[in-house]
């Protein structure tokens, strides 16, 4: 695949176009700044310094390709926020204007309680979560409706708690649904999910949930 991510120099978007990479994939890497990429992942990928908040600037990173990944997220939680939200707008937009189509949008599990989880993550869990990072969900929930909104060939991915670990080298998913038991999983992983997802032509249109 041709594939872009925004969020590359982030926990998982590193992972993700080092992923790609070893996976053979021509990867276009959208920075705010070049030198937060591992020189060996510079010397591999089209790395495009770039604001993802202004289409016009990013266009041309979408143009043409197979895929278009976002991992990017905020890093505190607790304060208000629109990085989320911001950023998948001029994403979508830069997209609709390039006429590229599939987008996979990097969310949370943390905001649906439904079916997949236990009664405690549903009923306890969740619900108290939520009120901890309610700044982040509201940017990640205004994310999804852009997302879903958009027109295109999207799909939602909702990991759980991320962890830094090596991973074991693979991950449980769910369709519009919760992955029962689903607490975390490691950021290598979720790359792989993330990659995964974006060749999966079934997943359009869909939320996946992803647990390790």
């Amino acid at each position: 695949m041709r594939i872009t991510i925004f969020g590359a120099t982030g926990g998982t978007g590193m992972h993700a176009v080092r992923r790609a990479l070893d996976a053979g994939h021509e990867v276009t890497a959208v920075v705010r700044d070049p030198a937060g990429l591992p020189a060996e992942l510079r010397a591999c990928a089209d790395v495009v310094q770039a604001d993802v908040m202004d289409p016009a600037a990013i266009e041309e990173a979408v143009k043409g390709r197979d895929a278009v990944v976002t991992a990017i997220g905020t890093r505190d939680g607790g304060r208000p926020t629109s990085v989320c939200a911001d950023s998948t707008r001029g994403i979508v937009a830069a997209m609709a204007a390039a006429g590229t189509e599939r987008f996979v949008l990097t969310s949370a599990s943390g905001l649906h309680a439904g079916p997949g989880d236990d009664p405690l993550t549903r009923f306890v869990a969740k619900p108290l979560l939520g009120r901890f990072l309610k700044h982040a969900f509201a940017d990640m929930r205004a994310a999804e409706a852009l997302t879903r909104d958009s027109g295109l060939a999207w799909t939602i991915v909702r990991p759980p708690r991320l962890t830094n670990g090596p991973g074991n080298g693979r991950y449980r998913k769910a369709a519009d649904r919760n992955v029962f038991g689903g607490v975390s999983i490691a950021r290598t992983d979720l790359a792989t999910a993330l990659l995964d997802v974006a060749g999966d032509p079934s997943s359009i249109g869909h939320v996946v949930s992803v647990a390790g």
